[in-house]
């Protein structure tokens, strides 16, 4: 339990990144991560494309930058994305997810980016996850047909910069409550 609350606070949004490449044997564990993530009713309703090519890359991170507002500057930097696609769940997530208005594939691809940034951290990459970039343009790009969906890009690189001691959080006692809502 001690080891992952210190992984857990040692994983932040990383911002800079050195140019140096990321081994596969770590981009592969960072995925293998992903793929061991709980999903509802074991749907695993997610894809993993892993763009490492300088040129596909750069275009890429062209298709997250804005140009009005001053984000994601950063991801020509970062020498690995990883692009998540949400998948079909099956049978069962589908019906729970109608049942209980809930999108249950969302929540689960949340989980396996989370798993991926974890895995990173252990192996003392950084990453940033980003929601923020021109759909259309990535699944062009990386040839990702029309009917799926791209919740979120993940950078992954070694941090070129020193990361906080401490993260802003909110105090314990604002953010929970025990039998009922207080």
């Amino acid at each position: 339990m001690n080891h992952f609350l210190k992984l857990a606070q040692k994983r932040q949004s990383v911002r800079k990144y050195k140019s140096t490449p990321v081994e596969p044997e770590k981009i592969t564990s960072c995925i293998e991560a992903a793929r061991l993530a709980p999903s509802a009713c074991n749907a695993q309703p997610w894809k993993f494309i892993v763009v490492d090519d300088p040129n596909i890359k750069n275009s890429l991170a062209d298709k997250t930058a804005d140009r009005i507002l001053p984000l994601n500057h950063f991801t020509k930097q970062a020498p690995v994305h990883i692009v998540i696609v949400r998948e079909s769940a099956n049978i069962s997530s589908q019906f729970g997810s109608a049942v209980k208005q809930k999108q249950f594939p969302f929540m689960d691809v949340a989980i396996a980016a989370e798993h991926i940034c974890l895995q990173a951290a252990d192996e003392g990459l950084g990453t940033c996850m980003m929601g923020w970039f021109n759909e259309g343009a990535v699944k062009k790009l990386l040839q990702i047909p029309k009917n799926k969906r791209i919740p979120l890009i993940i950078t992954l690189g070694y941090p070129d910069t020193e990361l906080k001691e401490e993260k802003q959080r909110k105090p314990f006692d604002q953010i929970i409550s025990y039998n009922s809502y207080k």
